[in-house]
């Protein structure tokens, strides 16, 4: 079975640092192009973050130079690092590739 799981999220305070991972089981991860999404509260899902399979990373503006993707390719993973967080970075984050999203995981800044 084909999915993804997200971990990593949690409460941290304003200029924090946390780091997420997607897991892929199923799936060759590396294979394909995958993205960062997040839905903050009241607000609709939007993309965060994306590394294509050519190894290109694309960030919102509002998270360049604080975001950053990396990916393991034996663990079948990829990490989001996400430095300087503040409170607008609140939401569910989720990765998804090949057509597959995971269930999400919750970071909250807040002091």
């Amino acid at each position: 079975q084909m999915q993804l799981v997200e971990s990593g999220g949690d409460l941290v305070q304003p200029g924090g640092s946390l780091r997420l991972t997607c897991q892929a089981s199923g799936f060759t991860l590396s294979s394909y192009s995958m993205g960062w999404y997040r839905q903050r509260p009241g607000k609709e899902r939007e993309w965060v973050a994306s590394r294509d399979f050519y190894g290109t990373m694309n960030y919102l503006d509002s998270v360049k130079g604080r975001f950053s993707i990396s990916r393991s390719i034996p663990q079948n993973t990829v990490t989001l690092q996400m430095d300087n967080l503040g409170p607008e970075d609140t939401a569910v984050y989720f990765c998804n590739a090949h057509s597959i999203w995971g269930p999400g995981t919750q970071v909250t800044v807040s002091s």
